[in-house]
């Protein structure tokens, strides 16, 4: 049945319509808003597949470069693998949505959302989200919906709902979240050093938005199922199963395992805890197979409840988390065992090594020409990175085997939230004209490599000497929270390791400097978290923040002054725009020759900026050098080592520059009489020749001045090293 429902947010007006399109999956929604169309579908299996003991969940995003009138750059001229931002956009949709589907839902649910048209005005992952939740909510699959999902940005001091891509650029603040009911579910942000205080501010008006937004998709629904009801036509109910626990196999599990997994979650080292807890497990299951006879898996599910409640109860009522430390306690950083180094590398041009607990960072650093920046073939006006983070995640990481296939979604969701964190105390390309690229390897894994890839990245760019407008430390928060309402127990964790994840209810990553955030990411395994939990843990986080950067600068309190003798010099020199053709010289002849000799890349712009990408220092000031002997205008009493390019009766023409010749006379070359001009110079001969006048019409004279002790060979100009020399 075709259905449309308008609704505005932040000025805009949005729509949501259904029957027209894609009839055939469970929901289907068509999002409009200017010149956006997107077509998201929802579909689920009928049943759940053998043996599923997780809730296969999928996000696909097609990104069709025919939404913005484009063919595809690549070599089959067809669209291929999600971009990047294509699999962000897939994260930002599944981690709100994902704690919606009940607990023990087993079905595979699919979700796909088609870019049809894009205006490369408007900012399309929050209208995806929006659609997505109202495909669930109009079909028959399980979900606690519907949720919202809104931008908030900031300029000039006002907050802004959904901005532009324009609006956003001049935005200090970039705030994604997803939540209902006045809670939030989901939390992704880059800001530009903005304070707690007004962070939470933007959360408020976020939280009015999201509002809107879900009242919005209920009435789309609304008018969706009366209009269906109203033709007669039936609605389509499935029956889903939900996995349930068993109370019997529950009682027999704790019973077996008595106290022993409360005594086994307070041993502080992970190998140890976990060699403990694997121990318990394997008891267990071989005292209950006979019983339980082929549900291994519910057997498996009610230990690792049974670890949660034990971990959940000490942290909520005796404020001891599972390595022994307090609420608010930091994990070792910065000793013997627990090292923050910096040039670890040689040959890297940069280098920073973190150790946090046990989680174990190294962020190398490699410095490059502009030309270097990467592209992006994708469907928004950014098309160009000049500065790239990327981030792995090895099996040994965890002390797993694994297949290295390249990086997952994870890995490139992770790489994306240090390289946000990190954006905005990258100098500008005016102060630091050079493409950065860092890769943190996680070597050691207990708990948040993402942040601590902030941290290892802000040692490497301090040793490669890149001029940052601060330190930038990171810092992940958990939450256990039992009970509602006034009964509630909450306690947010600061620092939080991988078993306080796993079986915590938030994941909550603040990362900034001494004067603000520059990134946010928050996922919530519950439905939501009121504000003023969210505000409790942000002051908290600043405080640990502190710490750990207090850490970073121990070891390395400045960018250093000096660049790696291995790192590539950029060097900038500006000429009068006439000039430029000098430079460039006959079909390039000229400019190629200084590449070729110094073996560096100059770029010039259409201002007369100069820009000269060399290997090395030495390079660098050759090629300067050389184009400074170029645009050079000569100088009554400057003395040039020159070249004989012509000889005439009357005397002989010496270049001293580039394009620039002069005529030593023949009465001027030498002392006494000079019958011939042969009989002192040839073509070719180098000669050292003094600027003694420049006419009118700029012609220059010179005369011969040979080298003597009291002449100063630095003051010499010449054509040694130039490329018509």
């Amino acid at each position: 049945m075709k259905t449309k429902t308008s609704f505005e947010v932040g000025g805009k007006t949005i729509s949501l319509e259904s029957g027209r399109l894609a009839g055939q999956a469970d929901g289907a929604v068509l999002v409009e808003c200017e010149d956006v169309s997107l077509l998201i579908t929802a579909v689920a299996a009928s049943s759940p597949r053998p043996g599923m003991d997780f809730f296969p969940l999928t996000i696909d995003i097609e990104e069709k470069m025919y939404a913005a009138g484009k063919i595809p750059g690549s070599f089959f001229r067809r669209e291929g693998r999600p971009s990047e931002k294509g699999i962000l956009m897939c994260r930002l949709i599944d981690r709100p949505i994902r704690p919606m589907f009940p607990d023990g839902f087993r079905n595979d649910v699919h979700i796909i959302g088609t870019m049809l048209s894009v205006d490369m005005v408007n900012q399309v992952d929050v209208l995806m989200l929006m659609g997505a939740s109202a495909a669930l909510s109009i079909s028959d699959i399980p979900f606690d919906g519907p949720i919202g999902g809104v931008r908030i940005g900031r300029v000039d001091g006002q907050f802004i709902v959904n901005p532009t891509y324009a609006e956003q650029a001049t935005s200090d603040l970039d705030l994604v979240m997803a939540g209902k009911d006045g809670s939030i579910t989901m939390v992704e942000s880059g800001a530009d050093e903005v304070s707690e205080e007004d962070v939470l501010a933007a959360f408020e008006v976020g939280v009015k938005a999201i509002d809107e937004i879900v009242a919005g998709q209920k009435k789309f629904r609304e008018e969706l199922f009366a209009a269906m009801d109203a033709a007669g036509k039936t609605r389509k109910q499935r029956e889903f199963s939900i996995a349930t626990s068993d109370p019997e196999l529950v009682d027999a599990v704790n019973s077996r395992l008595g106290d022993r997994v409360s005594q086994a979650v307070r041993i502080a080292g992970k190998d140890e805890r976990n060699t403990t807890l694997k121990a318990l497990r394997t008891e267990v299951k071989e005292a209950l197979a006979s019983t339980y006879e082929g549900r291994d898996d519910d057997i498996a599910k009610a230990l690792k409840n049974a670890e949660k409640k034990a971990m959940r109860s000490m942290v909520l009522n005796e404020g001891v988390r599972v390595d022994g430390r307090g609420l608010t306690d930091i994990r070792p950083i910065g000793d013997g065992d627990h090292p923050v180094e910096v040039k670890v590398l040689p040959r890297a041009h940069g280098s920073g090594l973190f150790t946090r607990g046990e989680t174990q960072i190294l962020s190398v650093l490699a410095l490059g020409s502009t030309r270097q920046e990467q592209r992006m073939d994708g469907l928004d006006p950014d098309d160009v990175k000049r500065y790239i983070h990327h981030y792995n995640f090895p099996p040994f990481s965890t002390g797993e085997t694994g297949r290295m296939v390249g990086p997952k979604r994870r890995e490139i969701g992770h790489g994306a939230l240090a390289e946000r964190a990190l954006v905005p105390v990258i100098p500008s390309v005016d102060d630091f004209p050079y493409t950065i690229r860092i890769v943190s390897e996680a070597l050691s894994s207990n708990g948040s490599t993402s942040m601590g890839s902030v941290c290892g990245s802000t040692l490497a760019l301090m040793d490669a000497g890149v001029p940052i407008k601060a330190p930038v430390a990171g810092i992940a928060m958990g939450l256990i929270a039992e009970g509602e309402g006034a009964n509630q127990k909450v306690a947010v964790l600061s620092d939080i390791l991988g078993m306080e994840d796993a079986l915590g209810d938030m994941d909550f990553k603040v990362a900034g400097t001494s004067k603000g955030i520059t990134a946010l990411q928050m996922d919530m395994k519950a439905t939501g978290m009121p504000l003023h939990v969210l505000g409790q843990a942000m002051t908290q986080a600043k405080a640990g923040r502190a710490h750990i950067l207090q850490k970073l600068l121990d070891v390395i309190a400045d960018p250093r002054e000096e660049m790696s003798p291995y790192a590539p010099r950029v060097m900038t020199t500006k000429v009068d725009t006439d000039k430029i053709g000098m430079i460039i010289g006959p079909s390039g002849k000229t400019i190629r020759a200084i590449q070729e000799e110094t073996d560096s890349q100059v770029s010039i712009e259409d201002d007369g900026t100069i820009l000269i990408h060399a290997k090395d220092q030495t390079s660098g000031e050759q090629a300067k050098a050389m184009i400074d002997s170029i645009v050079r205008e000569p100088e009554i009493g400057e003395v040039y080592l020159g070249k004989v390019v012509r000889c005439m009766p009357f005397g002989a023409f010496v270049q001293i520059l580039p394009g620039k010749d002069g005529l030593v006379h023949i009465s001027k070359l030498g002392e006494g009489h000079v019958n011939r001009v042969e009989d002192v110079v040839k073509e070719g001969d180098s000669v050292v020749v003094e600027i003694a006048e420049i006419d009118r019409q700029g012609r220059i004279n010179l005369v011969v001045n040979e080298l003597n002790p009291t002449v100063d060979e630095s003051t010499v100009h010449g054509l040694v090293s130039s490329p018509q020399g």
